[in-house]
């Protein structure tokens, strides 16, 4: 099969990239930097540094769409506020605009999206019909869905992947906790009541590899593992799997004068399950936050 990825150098979309070049997929990584592609993804991958080089005759089965600005590496001022959304609602609206230009449509459109768009919604249980409760995040999940959705016009099936927080090693979530949590500096943010939706990247691989081949699969699914906890039992959890203790907490208050509006992310709550998928039949491989947090750090299978 014919891949096209944007985001393909991305903590999760490397690994999915050389997933599916491992099962004999072709793959074209979109990426301003075709040699970062080679270094991160290997050389088997094909390297496409401008989005206006694809063509009405290119022919890809599947278009995954990862790309967007890090939502966490900078404070959340005007001016990032606005890149964050570029990068993601700009991007996906001219791949769609691409898609309608040619002559053989893609198969399937797999367009990021995140459980922040649901909102902050403290305890309770979201599926993938729950109602939203508006906040940044949330918009902008929600715009960037709707730029997607908009391939359906065209014949195109479209999945929408709501990204819960991704576990594994190497980067994400965990690695901005190893350090300290490692020197014992670990602890709850704010109360510790919010709750945390995580998922492995494995299975994160596997869903996405799951709505490529299987044409069934349609609209949004929340890629979560379904047993979600609170940010107390993930912090507890983790200090354990490190031997290490756990005991500063960071208020609210320090969190909203250090980060801003950007405090929400850490503050804010969803309790996500991935009902669609559990309806499908789909196979967590990792539905134990320990076990998933011991294989990251390299200490289980």
């Amino acid at each position: 099969m014919n891949i096209l990825i944007t985001g393909g150098t991305g903590f999760i979309g490397s690994a999915l990239t050389k997933s599916l070049i491992k099962q004999g997929n072709s793959v074209t990584v979109l990426s301003r930097d075709p040699i970062k592609v080679t270094t991160i993804c290997g050389p088997g991958v094909t390297a496409l540094a401008d989005i206006r080089q694809l063509t009405p005759d290119d022919n890809f089965q599947a278009i995954i769409n990862l790309a967007g600005a890090p939502i966490f590496d900078a404070r959340w001022s005007d001016t990032r506020k606005q890149l964050l959304r570029d990068s993601r609602i700009n991007l996906t609206t001219q791949l769609v605009e691409c898609m309608a230009r040619m002559s053989i449509k893609p198969e399937v459109f797999i367009s990021g999206s995140a459980i922040g768009y649901y909102g902050d919604q403290g305890d309770t249980l979201l599926t993938e019909q729950s109602s939203i409760r508006p906040d940044f995040s949330q918009q902008l999940c929600a715009d960037w869905e709707a730029a997607a959705i908009k391939a359906e016009q065209f014949g195109i099936r479209v999945c929408l992947i709501r990204t819960g927080l991704v576990i594994a090693e190497g980067g994400g979530l965990l690695q901005r906790m190893l350090l300290p949590f490692n020197l014992g500096l670990g602890g709850r943010l704010g109360n510790g009541n919010q709750w945390m939706s995580w998922i492995h990247r494995q299975d994160w691989i596997a869903i996405a590899e799951a709505m490529i081949a299987d044409k069934s699969l349609q609209g949004a699914y929340n890629a979560t593992a379904p047993h979600p906890v609170t940010n107390a039992e993930f912090t507890k959890t983790l200090a354990a799997c490190l031997n290490r203790p756990a005991l500063l907490p960071v208020p609210a208050w320090v969190l909203k004068t250090l980060l801003g509006e950007m405090s929400e992310l850490v503050l804010g709550s969803q309790r996500v399950i991935p009902d669609r998928l559990l309806s499908y039949g789909f196979k967590f491989q990792y539905n134990d936050l320990a076990g998933a947090i011991n294989q990251a750090l390299n200490r289980g299978e």
